[in-house]
């Protein structure tokens, strides 16, 4: 696919920018951080020849609007899940299913939590949940999480966009770092992922995903795992063993938070396992849905 089918929709007081493409079932694919849209470009195509594939830029994020409220009150779960919920309601979506790692899973897990109704299913790669506690801060673990704060200090998007070799530098350490295969982000992409974070308010609206998430984060690190009510949507996950910031062995107690979920390790993959290992991902994603009609 050479050309993709840009739209916008305001909702929920921002302009959010998607990619639509295909007809049938509709298939939100969410993307984390630092990505936007473009980090499912391998499987939008094949995707699109079965579903209806929106995939959004989040607020903040892409060529959506960066709206100029404090982090904590416009940057959190509850405003993408809000928003992501009106996207769907403009669209005249009622029922649909949502494709996701990383800050992305953090907002399907909500959604499930508070409007299960409203999906047929969950796809994650290498999903954040509420059973790693701790384990964010472990001793072998705490040098990777170094950004989270790093993200959170007033000057870093100032300092990561002071120029194009800065943002390349940067960005570019977490697309090689977190990747089984590096190669995997291409010439093309690396380019078009540094024009895009050094638009305007792009960095900012990444990094306020942190400051928005903060003391979550420091409640889990503080306290432990809470007890919940495991999510009865029926979820199917694909974590990469080579993830160096979302481990897989933490997987362990995904019992206790999904009461119907199916899990594979992907030996050869690290956190990006939709854009690394884009065949396993789409042949998996098509199946599952498939299954829960």
């Amino acid at each position: 696919m050479t050309s993709w089918n840009h739209e916008y929709a305001r909702v929920n007081g921002v302009e959010l920018h998607y990619v639509r493409e295909g007809s049938g079932f509709p298939l939100f694919l969410v993307h984390g951080w630092p990505e936007y849209w473009r980090t499912w470009r391998k499987n939008v195509p094949v995707l699109a020849e079965s579903f209806e594939v929106i995939v959004p830029d989040l607020r903040g994020f892409g060529d959506s609007e960066k709206p100029d409220v404090p982090a904590v009150k416009g940057y959190g779960v509850d405003a993408h899940v809000a928003d992501l919920t009106a996207l769907a309601a403009e669209l005249d979506i009622d029922e649909f299913g949502y494709v996701s790692h990383d800050l992305g899973a953090y907002v399907g897990q909500t959604i499930a939590r508070e409007r299960p109704g409203s999906l047929r299913g969950l796809f994650f790669f290498d999903t954040p949940y509420p059973g790693i506690g701790k384990r964010w801060r472990d001793p072998d673990h705490i040098g990777e999480i170094w950004y989270q704060s790093f993200n959170q200090q007033p000057w870093a998007a100032d300092l990561v966009g002071s120029s194009r070799v800065a943002c390349e530098t940067y960005i570019g350490h977490f697309l090689d770092h977190w990747s089984g295969d590096p190669s995997e982000f291409d010439a093309d992409d690396r380019e078009s992922w540094i024009d895009t974070y050094l638009k305007p308010g792009n960095l900012q609206g990444g990094f306020n995903w942190y400051v928005a998430a903060d003391e979550d984060r420091k409640r889990l690190m503080r306290d432990g795992a809470p007890s919940m009510d495991p999510i009865e949507v029926p979820t199917r996950i694909l974590w990469g063993e080579l993830d160096p910031i979302v481990d897989s062995e933490w997987s362990d107690r995904l019992d206790e938070y999904f009461a119907d979920y199916r899990l594979d390790t992907v030996p050869d993959a690290g956190h990006f396992v939709h854009h690394e290992k884009p065949d396993l991902a789409n042949d998996e994603i098509e199946s599952f849905f498939a299954g829960l009609d």
